[in-house]
């Protein structure tokens, strides 16, 4: 399978958890799905079609810290602005909030576009991860041929929800897919399973009737672990994806 292979670095990061509006904007662990297709139509100056592509990463971050930022809160109002015949329309007060921020961000990203290398060599935007504030860098592009194992380790990814039933390590979340813009930005949903540990395939276990995801995509060009090699779970945008668990 040939991908195309992209590291990139920056200086800080946020992937805002959205069901948190006042006080704290707590972060994800890793990024969204949805965040990843953003940097894609960036990098590529244009909305692609989301149809068929599919991509993995591995992403890890050297601590987490809160920055204070603050938001205006806005509301009708009444009367003139003092000294003038000029009606007030709007008025506010500023709330301050804290904002969990992921350091030192580093984006090992896969997608199965390999024909995109060149344009990703020139992006169109100013590379971000998540907020426009959040500068982005790649360090390193190129075509790889993955391989297919019958053992991997995965570390710092996300993967299929399904797997709830055959790891010990790592935890649900829910987070936004795709954000459809042609139907004002709405966000379709979907769980996932984030691994910020290391696990390795020859610890996973399988219930009665489940099917095993082996054999495993894998990276040849990363160090082995322990005598297994970096796996990599694909995700799509959009499509069928089926995140219940099923058991026997």
């Amino acid at each position: 399978m040939r991908v195309l292979k992209i590291v990139g670095e920056g200086i800080t990061a946020s992937f805002r958890y959205p069901h948190f509006m006042q006080g704290i904007h707590p972060t994800y662990e890793l990024p969204p799905p949805a965040t990843i297709y953003g940097h894609i139509c960036s990098a590529l100056g244009e909305w692609v079609d989301p149809q068929g592509i599919q991509f993995a990463y591995h992403f890890t971050h050297a601590g987490k810290f809160d920055d204070v930022e603050h938001v205006h809160v806005l509301s009708g109002s009444s009367g003139k602005l003092p000294g003038t015949k000029i009606p007030k329309v709007l008025e506010g007060a500023v709330n301050p909030f804290k904002r969990q921020m992921l350091f030192r961000p580093r984006l090992v990203l896969y997608i199965n576009r390999p024909d995109w290398l060149e344009r990703f060599r020139n992006p169109y935007y100013t590379l971000t991860l998540g907020r426009s504030q959040d500068l982005f860098t790649y360090t390193e592009l190129s075509v790889v041929d993955l391989v297919q194992s019958e053992q991997a380790y995965f570390e710092h990814t996300l993967a299929p929800y399904q797997m709830t039933l055959s790891l010990a390590s790592g935890y649900a979340m829910l987070m936004p897919r795709y954000l459809d813009y042609l139907r004002n930005r709405q966000p379709n949903w979907a769980r996932y399973m984030l691994l910020t540990r290391r696990v390795d395939s020859r610890h996973f276990f399988y219930i009665e009737g489940q099917s095993s995801p082996q054999p495993f995509w894998i990276d040849p060009t990363t160090p082995q672990i322990d005598g297994a090699p970096l796996g990599l779970w694909f995700h799509s945008f959009v499509g069928q994806y089926d995140d219940q668990p099923h058991m026997a």
